[in-house]
């Protein structure tokens, strides 16, 4: 019997290039799949592509689902890893459990044949793509033929049993965002969800509607009257606002004519493009709170951005965990049946 090489657990023993980062940040990782002592190997069925990621990919590729595959492909062969080199960012994946390094036994829950969604970025996830098998372009979705590895500090959920596979996946894929929401909305808060209408957005407007109250008001702001319908569909917000969110004193003009000038107290932003960052902070009260979200965010735009206009307002980068938050997002599929169906035929 071979003795398993022993790993980092944040898996800087796979990094390449730069010696000394850690995987996410770094430019190339190792992606064979011959595992380390406190490794699990994936046998990859699905990867669900960050939105600002596949949506770049998809315009660069001009809709071609063939060259998507081959820009997806190259990504992969260059960097050991799915990081989107325009967007930095990379998605998820699920998979089933090939096998556990011989560190983590007794250490891990998992056993191998469980089925499995990653819960950290495909931006630091050793993988190798032997085939791409189909593209669902509209739900940034591909099933592939390929393998991962998941880290000893890597994130993960068991796939529930109640609900379908490609659901939880995509549901999973944004976990973060109405987990991380209900931990800030507070009863009686004026809630604008920037992108509302979107994967993430209608998730953060049931749940900052449920922790907002009674007393409290949630906007949804959408690019157009279509998406907004599919929001009106599921009640998850007070306002439903048509408006670009990349022009930020068309939206601040709106916002203030809802709040009789008083603004949000707190913004979450959801977009999958750039320049949004603005319309953000002149939405936002003085003393409110804005959790950027959206992969496409710039910290320059969003920093100087503010104390160009004197704004004092929280700014939190969106981070994709807080504790809790497979479950969190499970459980609004379960109770809410709008929200589900919804999902059942946009992102599944």
């Amino acid at each position: 019997m071979t003795t398993m090489k022993k790993g980092c657990p944040f898996g800087t023993h796979r990094v390449l290039e730069p010696k000394g980062a850690l995987p996410q940040p770094a430019t190339k990782i190792d992606n064979t799949m011959e595992i380390y002592d406190n490794e699990i190997l994936i046998d990859v069925k699905t990867l669900n592509v960050d939105s600002a990621s596949f949506t770049q990919i998809k315009n660069q590729a001009k809709g071609d689902v063939e060259k998507i595959k081959e820009i997806m492909m190259g990504i992969v062969a260059e960097k050991g890893k799915h990081q989107n080199p325009v967007t930095g960012s990379g998605g998820m994946l699920i998979g089933t459990v090939e096998k556990i390094g011989t560190a983590l036994e007794g250490k891990t829950d998992l056993k191998v044949g469980d089925k499995i969604a990653t819960l950290v970025s495909l931006s630091l996830t050793p993988l190798v793509i032997d085939e791409i098998v189909e593209v669902r372009d509209n739900i940034d979705q591909v099933d592939i033929k390929g393998k991962a590895i998941l880290f000893e500090s890597g994130l993960y959920a068991v796939l529930p049993t109640d609900i379908p596979e490609k659901l939880a996946l995509s549901a999973l894929d944004v976990a973060g965002a109405p987990a991380q929401t209900a931990k800030l909305v507070r009863p009686g808060d004026t809630v604008l969800i920037i992108g509302g209408a979107g994967k993430s957005g209608i998730l953060c407007c049931y749940e900052a509607k449920r922790r907002a109250g009674v007393t409290g008001k949630v906007i949804c702001l959408g690019h157009n009257d279509k998406s907004l319908d599919v929001a009106r569909r599921a009640n998850v917000a007070d306002h439903y606002v048509v408006a670009d969110a990349t022009k930020p004193v068309e939206v601040m003009e709106k916002i203030a004519a809802l709040t009789d000038g008083k603004m949000a107290d707190v913004t979450i932003n959801n977009v999958n493009v750039p320049d949004t960052e603005m319309t953000s902070i002149l939405a936002t009260k003085n003393d409110g709170t804005i959790y950027f979200f959206s992969m496409a965010t710039s910290f320059t735009k969003a920093a100087l951005g503010a104390e160009g206009v004197g704004s004092d307002v929280n700014m939190i980068v969106g981070n994709g965990y807080t504790k809790g938050h497979a479950e969190v997002t499970l459980q609004i599929m379960r109770e809410s049946k709008e929200i589900r169906a919804i999902y059942e035929e946009l992102y599944a």
